[in-house]
């Protein structure tokens, strides 16, 4: 693909070439309407996160997924749900019943940042301890020079 049809593709920011006329990886984050930036905001934000994780290879109900999430709002939910569902990450389903029942899944495209997900929750786990350290090394410091 050349560079003409790269900037043309919905992912590519302005400036995010290097003067070798490379792509630099760092350039992402610098502009708000670049769509790498955009789509990184949506699926890292932690209610996106916690979302697609708890609908990893199951279907859940709207109520389901609000007793599932500490601290959501139903109206964070429903945004939530909205955007995910706007990305292609989700799936909503609303049957014909009274009341009306809708459920949500994720799409093929949900799994495939599900597995993502995962790694970055099995590296968490993982490092837990050192980082609680870090925490409690950096906080004493920040104390002893108040």
């Amino acid at each position: 693909m050349d560079e003409s049809a790269l900037k043309a593709a919905p992912s590519h920011c302005a400036g995010s070439y290097g003067t070798d006329g490379d792509p630099d990886p760092f350039q992402w984050d610098t502009r708000e309407d670049c769509e790498v930036r955009q789509i990184l905001d949506r699926v890292a934000d932690k209610w996106s996160l916690l979302v697609i994780a708890l609908l990893d290879r199951r279907v859940l109900r709207f109520t389901e997924l609000k007793r599932e999430i500490d601290g959501v709002s139903q109206r964070m939910l429903t945004v939530t749900l909205r955007q995910l569902e706007r990305d292609g990450l989700v799936k909503r389903t609303v049957h014909p019943v009274v009341p009306p029942r809708v459920e949500y899944e994720l799409t093929p495209l949900g799994g495939t940042l599900h597995t993502t997900i995962r790694s970055l929750v099995t590296w968490t786990e993982q490092h837990q301890n050192e980082i609680a350290a870090a925490r409690e090394v950096y906080d004493a410091k920040e104390a002893a020079l108040a």
